[in-house]
């Protein structure tokens, strides 16, 4: 087996290894019970009196989000004016100028919803300032968020029956002290300790081999880095995000920087069954969420490892598989293992270039954002299954002749017509923008599709209809990452795109988190011989078939219109 196979397996098995532990901590973290950082309490304590928060109080699903709400519209508007100044404010040593007001807005919204889709470039497009106390902040409390939502959703699955979910300023603030910040911080000392720059000096000029004079971007990037792939944010230091020699220096911080970004996601999941006292249920989610990983990963493994068949078919031996867009001291095997990884949760961040993956590997990564829950991004990937997991629960329960129920409380229309509205606004979302986004390109620009592309594309034809059916997708998961060969430094792009990550940001937390509140809120019924087992292998499979099924009612013809089209048209 060579080291690049062993390479992958090794990185996802430790992955399991530390998010299991970690999974019991955060429930420990969140119920209440003694853990090594208990003496932060006072602390905590002390900043939520400050800001004037009784965070004993609980809240009722309504209150919950309404709080969560207005403090990321405090967030957003706080992003946008410093972005748009950035040009004159401190920490500008390379002096980068303040970005345009539609740039603004839809920078302010991406690192705010902890999508990090960046319209800029990182070394370019912001000042030190905007990196550490815009977006490196807002990474932290973004993936929070995430968190304090789901463990709103773990309350009203805990109790028989409950108005209370939590109150979200305290949850929001043990997130960032008692798992955030300190997870954080040994990252970022072994990416520093690895050539991962941590200086505050401006570009520096290094002289070449053959003689050239180039100017090296730097700044204070590994703690950006650390919480950025923690958090599931993505967002680069540098326009090259991990692909940069600075972001990931070697193998091991490769290794590292795909360890940490699937670690939270993996571990919530743990710490569900350790909450609500239902070890066998978090290990069901995770046998099937695993499974959807691999159906994603072996395809695009293969296909990169095998190569590109129009150069196979020039006769030109492929030895070290389809390197285009990759770099060399990472090899196709362990960039298609991150392209996966970074797209079935809600990272985004890269070590190789999307656009230039194989037609196979593109329609895995835009599979994985469409599902959005095999695993998932901080919190909202539970949030995003248990959408899922209500509808089954609705179907099976009209297979089997009885009133759906999930952990002892019945599951009705309301609830069922909520999740099925989070599932078609997405469609509506991703699939509506994308067709703004052509026949805008098309007709406006009277651009022919076939053979001609514009100042927008790279590409005409199938692939080019890919980048922007990616963009949205992008935009929607939360995601982040994009085929480079789409330029979407435009009020058109930054508009649109914008709104798709508000939209795609906050229906799949309101919707969860509103029907775990009803839920909660309605009598206990205990469980009997006819009660429907949630924690079996049945239901389970049940509910990746459902996942299935929707996903390919959704979204077949678009996909039919990119990858797929342009895989058989490679052969």
């Amino acid at each position: 087996m060579s080291t690049e196979w062993m390479g992958i397996i090794a990185s996802f098995l430790i992955t399991i290894i530390i998010a299991y532990p970690l999974g019991r901590y955060i429930a420990k973290v969140f119920a209440g019970e003694k853990t090594i950082l208990d003496f932060l309490s006072p602390l905590e304590n002390r900043i939520l009196r400050f800001c004037g928060i009784d965070y004993k109080k609980g809240m009722n699903w309504k209150e919950f989000l309404k709080a969560m709400l207005t403090v990321n519209l405090v967030w957003f508007v706080y992003a946008f004016f410093v972005l748009l100044g950035q040009g004159h404010l401190p920490l500008n040593p390379d002096k980068n100028p303040g970005m345009s007001p539609d740039l603004s807005f839809n920078t302010a919204i991406s690192f705010m919803v902890n999508c990090n889709l960046q319209d800029y470039s990182g070394e370019t497009g912001a000042t030190y300032l905007s990196q550490l106390f815009v977006f490196t902040f807002l990474q932290f409390l973004s993936a929070a968020t995430g968190i304090a939502c789901l463990v709103a959703l773990f309350n009203g699955l805990k109790e028989k029956t409950t108005n209370n979910l939590g109150n979200f300023w305290a949850i929001l603030t043990k997130t960032v002290t008692r798992i955030l910040l300190p997870l954080c911080i040994v990252i970022a000392v072994l990416l520093a300790f690895n050539g991962t720059p941590t200086s505050f000096d401006g570009k520096d000029t290094i002289t070449t081999l053959q003689g050239d004079t180039v100017q090296v971007s730097r700044g204070p990037a590994a703690g950006m880095i650390a919480i950025k792939h923690l958090g599931t944010n993505g967002g680069g230091w540098f326009g090259a995000n991990s692909a940069h020699p600075f972001e990931n220096p070697n193998y091991f911080t490769n290794m590292l920087e795909i360890i940490v970004q699937v670690l939270i996601p993996v571990a919530m999941i743990f710490a569900l069954g350790f909450y609500i006292k239902r070890r066998k249920l978090s290990w069901m989610i995770f046998a099937i969420m695993t499974l959807g990983l691999f159906c994603l990963l072996v395809p695009t493994l293969v296909t990169e490892v095998y190569g590109n068949p129009l150069i196979t078919k020039m006769g030109i031996a492929q030895p070290t598989g389809a390197m285009e867009g990759k770099e060399v001291r990472f090899g196709p095997a362990a960039s298609a293992y991150w392209s996966i990884v970074t797209t079935i949760i809600s990272t985004g961040s890269v070590n190789s270039m999307h656009d230039s993956f194989m037609p196979v590997s593109g329609l895995m990564q835009m599979l994985g954002m469409l599902v959005n829950a095999f695993y998932g991004g901080c919190g909202v990937g539970l949030l995003n299954y248990y959408i899922y997991i209500i509808i089954t629960v609705f179907i099976a329960g009209l297979m089997v002749g009885r009133t759906p129920e999930f952990l002892g409380h019945k599951v009705e229309a309301r609830e069922v017509k909520i999740a099925a509205l989070v599932t078609l606004l997405s469609a509506f979302i991703i699939k509506g923008g994308t067709a703004l986004a052509a026949y805008y390109f098309v007709y406006h620009n009277n651009i022919d599709w076939a053979v001609k592309p514009s100042a927008w594309l790279n590409n005409p034809g199938y692939h080019g209809f890919s980048e922007m059916f990616y963009q949205y997708i992008s935009s929607n998961a939360n995601n982040g990452s994009g085929y480079a060969g789409l330029t979407a430094n435009n009020p058109f792009w930054n508009i649109t795109t914008g709104f798709a990550m508000i939209l795609g940001r906050f229906l799949p937390i309101i919707g969860p988190v509103a029907i775990a509140g009803l839920l909660a809120n309605k009598k206990y019924i205990p469980e009997s011989a006819g009660t429907l087992q949630v924690d079996s292998m049945t239901f389970e499979v049940t509910t990746f078939a459902v996942i299935v099924i929707i996903t390919a009612l959704s979204y077949f013809p678009p996909l039919v219109l990119g990858p797929i089209a342009e895989y058989f048209s490679m052969h």
